[in-house]
């Protein structure tokens, strides 16, 4: 191959390919002035919108707000290429393709003309972070609006242009033409050679009636790259002088350096030590002779005892939970008890588990003239850059963040501990310093989802009609606590928060893992409606639907008892079937399972999952069958074998071995329904469908065995003393 010229910056950006195959954003610095630079040519849309953040009930309510200057959301180029910006990221959630989809629909341009930036808080405007299945409900309509008042300024332009009345012009596929004449220009052909700075209010939106790509499937744009190996990751990135650190970490949580001995570390050519304060790393442009430096390092460490183990966590925690905070409540409790034929009372438990993502926390910090430029493994780059900054002292326009590709977060990368360290070990060395966290340093740093408790009393009339429900939840939190069956008396109380609970309740730090709190609530709920079935003497299908006024979550429940072909019958009917329904982030699910259950060893094998969702306004079905079936794998996991084994702040799972996802050999027959609600604006579709994952195989356990398993995971040594108890 022939020696090539370096290109230029400008070179650089414009000769990358913005087809499906090349839609990553740009991982080289660009700063603000370049950026403009690379503007020169292109058309500049300034638009106000209103604040669709603090607008929509359940949003985001910290932060800034959004910009009204709306270049910060898109760029349309001399060649009639669109780019749009947004300060969300990538991990495997596929909104690089919906968002695409989304612009490219308002703009009336064709989608494979739209290349996406994500996630660079120098190029995108401002964003809080992605998580909670918010992209779509809450960045998705001023997104929409900015592509509606740009395509408002071209025609206001090509009117100028052409000198024909807007009211006589339309637009399509990025031209805007005289609807009963000859005359016609492109995006491009406006854009060139000009800076337009205009302002347009109230430029309308497209109805659903008229969409051309919204609620059509589009495969994965970044697909071929991630199944070529070509998409780059934070630990991908290069850059020269680039040095390796690994970091001196303590046996377990709470422990305190008490001494350290580096000389022979010191002795491993090449490598540079840090010691400032708790923090202790050895670094070299080689990770591996890192490594075995790092091994040279002699600590002592003195360990805080413990006083909570995975057996006893639970006892520890209903022993420190504070007063209760009421969620929810109607009725009278003690009318409902006297009106109830039965009751049922149980307490639920989930343990802890981890996000365990493929990729490690990973980033790369480069100082350079004052300025510094951070890659990393993000769900949160903008308070990143205000992390950084803080840490340094430098003013946050001084540090640029670049969240490449994210290889999973569910919650776990909101905190940013990695990207801080190699901040702080880029000021001390001088030099480009790439953190990677071992799988064992990922385990110990991870933020756990949990443990839990939920504690249900309940009762119904002979008939069935549930008369009384006092639920309260222990250190989960309360989304999904609330039920969203018809009971006249009932109360749920929520105790100890979340991840907020307060200081000494959890040995190590706890967080959101994907749908926090309703994975746990879901679990509960829905297990303890068969339980009330089984003691009604119904079908647990017929049982909710005969509590169940809900529109949405009737029409689910009945769409997804089609799909499964569900036949009446009351449980334990020995089929292994299961039902479970939830909702969250706006969407309602409902799931239907069967399972196969060895008695002898307790294990479970789930033969067939189908989930209807709701999800209102579904920009992208095929994006969405993704996810759901995403939720229904990893729910597989929380459900049966992810457990954080541990003795006080020691963690003992370290790697796969000991802590076991879901595995290909574990996939089940997997139906999807999407029902349309094309009027209802867009919901939540990252995390609905992995909430009903507990209580739908919890559900088919009992109906396979009789055995009711009330804690999670449930293991094949749980499921087996279950069966004893029969």
């Amino acid at each position: 191959m022939k020696n090539r010229t370096p290109l230029t910056l400008e070179e650089e950006i414009l000769a990358r390919d913005f087809s499906d195959n090349q839609a990553e954003p740009p991982f080289l610095p660009l700063d603000r002035r370049d950026f403009l630079k690379l503007l020169g040519g292109g058309i500049v849309i300034s638009v106000a919108v209103p604040n669709m953040w603090a607008q929509r009930e359940g949003g985001p309510r910290r932060g800034q707000p959004l910009p009204t200057d709306f270049n910060a959301f898109l760029r349309i180029g001399e060649d009639g290429r669109v780019t749009g910006y947004t300060g969300k990221i990538e991990m495997g959630q596929g909104i690089i393709t919906s968002l695409a989809q989304m612009l490219a629909e308002e703009l009336d341009v064709a989608y494979d003309r739209v290349h996406m930036v994500m996630g660079d808080t120098d190029l995108c405007p401002w964003d809080m972070g992605t998580f909670g299945s918010m992209t779509t409900r809450f960045f998705g309509p001023p997104f929409l609006r900015a592509a509606a008042e740009a395509k408002a300024v071209l025609v206001e332009l090509a009117a100028e242009k052409l000198d024909v009345p807007k009211e006589k012009l339309k637009t399509k596929d990025g031209v805007v033409y005289e609807s009963s004449g000859p005359k016609k220009i492109t995006y491009g052909e406006l854009a060139q050679g000009k800076k337009i700075l205009r302002h347009i209010e109230g430029a309308p939106l497209e109805t659903p009636a008229e969409f051309t790509l919204i609620g059509k499937p589009e495969l994965r744009r970044d697909s071929i790259e991630k199944v070529t190996g070509r998409a780059r990751f934070a630990g991908d990135i290069r850059v020269p002088g680039k040095l390796y650190a690994r970091i001196l970490r303590p046996p377990a949580h709470g422990a305190k350096l008490v001494s350290v001995d580096l000389e022979e570390a010191k002795k491993v050519e090449g490598v540079q030590v840090v010691h400032e304060g708790d923090l202790v790393a050895v670094l070299h442009e080689h990770p591996d002779v890192a490594e075995e430096a790092l091994g040279r390092v002699k600590a002592q460490f003195d360990k805080p005892e413990p006083y909570a183990d995975d057996k006893t966590i639970f006892d520890h925690l209903l022993k420190v939970a504070p007063p209760g905070e009421k969620v929810a409540a109607g009725g009278d409790l003690a009318e409902g008890e006297k009106a109830a034929q039965f009751i049922a009372e149980e307490t639920y438990l989930n343990s802890y588990v981890a996000h365990a993502p493929m990729e490690p926390h990973t980033a790369l910090a480069k100082m350079e003239g004052g300025k510094l430029t951070l890659w990393a493994s993000t769900q949160t780059p903008f308070p990143l850059k205000e992390q950084a900054a803080s840490l340094l002292g430098i003013a946050p326009q001084n540090v640029h963040v670049i969240a490449p590709f994210v290889g999973g977060g569910f919650g776990g990368k909101s905190a940013n501990g990695q990207a801080l360290e190699a901040v702080r070990l880029a000021k001390l060395t001088g030099k480009p310093v790439q953190v990677a966290w071992t799988r064992a340093e990922e385990f110990f740093y991870d933020t756990f989802r949990p443990a839990a408790i939920v504690k249900i009393k309940a009762g119904a009339a002979a008939e069935g009609l549930m008369s009384l429900w006092d639920y309260g939840v222990y250190f989960a939190g309360d989304r999904g606590a609330q039920t969203f069956y018809d009971v006249p008396n009932h109360r749920t109380t929520a105790y100890g928060g979340g991840w907020t609970a307060p200081p000494g309740a959890h040995p190590f730090a706890t967080g959101p893992w994907r749908a926090p709190s309703n994975n746990t609530n879901t679990f509960a709920r829905e297990s303890h409606m068969d339980v009330l079935a089984v003691k009604a003497g119904m079908d647990p299908v017929e049982f909710r639907l005969k509590n169940l006024k809900d529109a949405r979550m009737r029409r689910v429940l009945q769409a997804v008892a089609e799909k499964f072909d569900w036949k009446p019958a009351k449980a334990p009917s020995g089929r292994g079937y299961g039902v479970a329904c939830g909702t969250d982030v706006d969407s309602v699910v409902a799931h239907m399972a069967e399972v196969e259950v060895n008695k002898s060893t307790g294990e479970v094998r789930v033969k067939r999952l189908v989930c209807a969702q709701e999800m209102g306004l579904c920009i992208n079905p095929e994006g969405a069958r993704l996810q759901i079936e995403g939720c229904l794998m990893m729910g597989l996991g929380y459900a049966l074998t992810e457990e954080v084994h541990f003795t006080g702040g020691d963690i003992h799972d370290k790697n796969f071995d000991s802590y076991q996802l879901p595995r290909f050999s574990w996939l089940p027959e997997i139906e999807t329904v999407i029902l349309d609600a094309k009027d209802s604006p867009p919901h939540g579709g990252g995390e609905p469908a992995v909430i009903c994952m507990g209580g739908v195989i919890a559900n088919a356990i009992f109906d396979a065995t009789g055995a009711r398993v009330l804690q999670l995971p449930m293991t094949p040594e749980r499921v087996k003393a279950a069966l004893a108890r029969v």
